[in-house]
């Protein structure tokens, strides 16, 4: 069967005016930004463009709205009474699992080859222009790799099914599996981001514990395995939680399904261990030092998911304004579209470029590379969040109403725009966090300082600007200030980049508008001139 044209002619009317299908589009040829920053920061151009072109095909876009529509359910007992406690799936969403797994998604960062991270982390961007529900379950495998390696047999066990390149969904113990998930189970009701205050408790059996106790989040409920803290003897302590035994389930109850705004596609629980076994990883007591270093990769993906969600959006509202006319102009050639376009771009464009020069701290081996992955994937976190917001409610309104419409995508982009800065420490934990780190880590706070002055001389507007932020606050600011203090500093590293990244077009724009402050504060106002020089990179 060949497929045929939709009809326009209709009994009452002809459609005219309304945009094409998107059809396929290619997410690497058609985004130079990304090609760009790829080049510039070390990228795996190779593993990129194949991953590119299907996620932006018109078949995964459809995936991923099927992954959305169907929510997983839950399944607590079979039909004779018995606990299953399992999350049933649509199989779009096995669809979209398979083909991130299998591109690497979870792996290319610890395979050894230069710019693993670097990759990893592009492909955290365009797989959140399509479906990011299910970037959850395999952000979480990429970043539980090195928290493994406190306990090397655990590590030489799970290691090389959490790194291998295809989907094993099976429900079978890990030495059975070919490939496999990690999840994270973590805060509690009466704690939130105050882990210290967790009360589930740890108790040894031989070589390993029995869990009890309960956990408020607990995303992906249908991995492999959780990395879980809890009391033991010694302190808090952080544990690796099998979800298949030998021969048993492990004794993890799933209370509920969140009801949650957005990822509508991924489930996230609520969780009880009822003398769940489970293996320690590092010491007793030493449980947030160990949990840290997931927490850390993690936070890498909060920072590049925003800025796929934002170019997602924006693609999705360029390809609408330019075949739809209004006032015998298309909307894309008017004055006032554009510069709310242009604008658009500068945020997304920031957020790239931030989000993969930190990725690339992380493929570093060097002092100065670890400490500068630990300040700037929170700036760029932090930053990144707060625009994304924003920026989706803004290319939603350039659709008019059917922007409010789910069939376009819009409403998916919008709805998730604001996890990523919940998600790995909300906005203040963020802002706390960077004054912390500046505070304990001198090596952090210079290693920041040299990436802000290498763009010097470039732009007086960015001296003057440097120099005022360093004027405004000589030593750390009080936490009234920390979130002023964040959000400038990241505006400012976001420039640095972006001035060294040579485009002219894009950082004087982004001087222009969020360092020197000649601007108005809503979208749009950019002033004349500037937005013309943006819109062919969208």
């Amino acid at each position: 069967m060949t497929d045929s044209m939709p009809r326009s002619t209709l009994t009452t009317h002809e459609v005219v005016n309304q945009p094409p299908v998107r059809g396929d589009v290619d997410l690497w040829s058609t985004d130079i930004a990304l090609r760009e920053a790829m080049e510039r920061e070390g990228g795996q151009v190779a593993a990129i463009t194949d991953y590119a072109r299907k996620m932006g095909s018109q078949e995964m876009r459809e995936a991923g709205m099927e992954a959305n529509r169907h929510s997983p359910e839950l399944v607590l007992f079979d039909q004779g009474g018995r606990r299953l406690d399992e999350v049933h799936y649509h199989p779009a969403w096995h669809r979209m699992m398979e083909t991130s797994q299998a591109a690497g998604y979870a792996s290319v960062a610890w395979q050894g080859n230069p710019g693993g991270h670097v990759t990893h982390a592009a492909m955290v961007y365009l797989a959140s222009q399509t479906e990011p529900g299910h970037c959850c379950p395999l952000t979480m495998t990429y970043a539980a790799v090195p928290a493994l390696a406190a306990n090397p047999v655990l590590s030489e066990l799970w290691r090389p099914r959490l790194t291998a390149n295809h989907y094993d969904p099976s429900l079978r113990p890990i030495e059975q599996k070919t490939s496999a998930t990690l999840g994270m189970a973590m805060t509690e009701k009466q704690g939130g981001s105050d882990l210290r205050s967790n009360t589930t408790r740890a108790e040894a059996e031989g070589d390993a514990y029995r869990l009890f106790g309960h956990k408020w989040f607990c995303s992906a409920p249908m991995s492999d395995g959780f990395l879980t803290l809890a009391q033991a003897p010694g302190g808090l302590t952080c544990f690796l939680v099998p979800r298949w035994l030998e021969d048993e389930r492990n004794a993890i109850h799933i209370q509920r399904l969140k009801d949650k705004l957005g990822n509508r596609s991924n489930a996230s629980s609520e969780i009880e261990y009822h003398g769940a076994l489970a293996w320690r990883l590092g010491d007793e007591g030493a449980g947030v030092r160990t949990i840290i270093e997931m927490v850390h990769h993690t936070r890498l993906d909060t920072a590049l998911a925003p800025a796929g969600l934002m170019r997602g959006a924006l693609s999705t509202a360029h390809h609408w304004i330019s075949h739809r006319s209004t006032f015998n102009r298309t909307l894309i050639d008017q004055p006032l579209m554009q510069a709310v376009l242009g604008d658009l771009t500068l945020d997304v464009e920031g957020a790239l470029a931030l989000g993969l020069r930190v990725a690339r701290s992380f493929d570093g081996t060097s002092d100065e590379d670890r400490a500068f992955a630990r300040i700037g994937v929170a700036l760029a976190k932090f930053l990144g969040n707060k625009r994304c917001p924003i920026v989706t409610y803004e290319a939603m309104e350039m659709l008019g109403g059917m922007g409010y419409i789910e069939e376009t995508g819009m409403p998916l982009y919008y709805r998730e725009a604001p996890l990523n800065g919940i998600w790995e420490g909300s906005g203040n934990v963020i802002c706390l966090d960077i004054l912390r780190t500046l505070a304990k880590e001198p090596l952090a706070a210079e290693v920041l300082r040299q990436e802000l002055l290498a763009a010097q001389g470039s732009d007086r507007r960015y001296d003057a600007a440097l120099s005022t932020h360093i004027e405004r606050w000589p030593k750390l600011p009080g936490e009234s200030e920390a979130r002023w203090f964040a959000e400038r500093t990241a505006l400012l590293l976001t420039a640095s980049v972006l001035i060294r990244a040579g485009v002219a077009a894009v950082s004087d724009a982004f001087v222009t508008t969020r360092i020197a402050n000649e601007r108005g504060h809503v979208i749009g106002a950019l002033g004349d001139g500037i937005s013309s020089q943006l819109l062919d990179r969208i």
